[in-house]
């Protein structure tokens, strides 16, 4: 159980943050046909850049060089994080269930400015044919930053799921949404998402996958409207009783036209990696302690998306 989480958050490695939720949540119970589980996670989280912000002190524009405020930068700090999802499967027959799942996410810190919270409802038929799988699912979405709500969702997706052979299998996923932007109207969007990952397990202790996907945010104005695409990879091994995974992760994004504001479109190479450990030798009822350290470059044509970021989470997970 311990490696299923690990790789749940693996897959999704690379992806931007509103698309990685998704992708984490519709992944949880795929390989399980229990009526209810879940999973939860809390964690302290130190962290070089909590707002994945430019450590630029200007930012350059068409009318000259502004000098970017103090809570526009890079700031560090030690937050809180707590991860939960859970589902609940309803059978409908031999081969369908109907699923509903929650999923939430919080990380908070003590100024309360840069907390970042979302949650998730879906609900939607889980259909079984031999062994494929193929998942359908709706429902509506919340991201906060700070205490205000940022962005409102509502969309489907849709997960397929075929065993190539007993130690692989492919995944196939896509999703559709409408982000209603509460802060500025001019990022309202139609998003779209189609991911491929490949899982191979080389033996009962040692695996491995690779991810392939694209990204479409068609906003309101095309200053804002980007295209992105990426592939992530991932490999775990068990160590005793110590779960080991690592992944890494490129992206690739390109906006549709260049802000009046800005002299050059924004253009992106983002990279990440992370290395995570659960120890379940050390239990303290249904808890593990587990361990995790990110990296994240985003190298951007516009200063302000410009960042660096190293972060670290240690803490207790449990799988129901």
């Amino acid at each position: 159980r311990a490696a299923e989480r690990e790789l749940r958050a693996a897959e999704a490695a690379g992806l931007p943050s509103e698309v990685e939720r998704v992708v984490r949540f519709y992944a949880n119970v795929l390989n399980s046909r229990k009526r209810f589980g879940g999973s939860f996670e809390v964690a302290l989280a130190p962290d070089t850049n909590i707002n994945r912000a430019t450590r630029s002190d200007t930012l350059g524009t068409v009318i000259g060089d502004f000098t970017l405020d103090e809570n526009a930068k890079a700031k560090s700090g030690v937050g809180l994080g707590l991860r939960g999802q859970t589902y609940f499967r309803q059978p409908m027959g031999a081969n369908a269930d109907m699923l509903l799942r929650a999923s939430g996410n919080a990380d908070v810190y003590v100024a309360s400015r840069f907390n970042d919270l979302s949650g998730s409802l879906r609900i939607g038929p889980e259909f079984t044919s031999g062994k494929d799988r193929l998942v359908l699912s709706a429902g509506p979405g919340w991201r906060w930053f700070g205490q205000k709500l940022y962005t409102f969702t509502l969309g489907g997706n849709a997960s397929w799921q075929h065993p190539l052979t007993p130690r692989s299998q492919v995944r196939i996923e896509g999703a559709v949404s409408r982000v209603d932007n509460r802060i500025n109207d001019l990022q309202d969007a139609w998003n779209y998402t189609l991911s491929s990952t490949y899982d191979h397990a080389f033996s009962g202790k040692l695996g491995a996958g690779v991810q392939f996907y694209g990204f479409r945010e068609s906003a309101s104005d095309p200053g804002y409207s980007t295209t992105t695409g990426g592939l992530g990879a991932y490999a775990y091994r068990e160590v005793g009783r110590a779960t080991l995974v690592a992944t890494a992760g490129y992206a690739r994004l390109e906006a549709d036209r260049r802000l009046a504001l800005y002299p050059r479109r924004r253009m992106e190479d983002r990279l990440s990696a992370s290395l995570a450990a659960t120890l379940r030798a050390v239990r303290v009822g249904a808890f593990s302690p587990m361990a995790r350290v990110k990296w994240e470059r985003n190298a951007s044509s516009i200063e302000i998306y410009d960042y660096r970021r190293l972060s670290a989470e240690f803490g207790i997970t449990s799988a129901f």
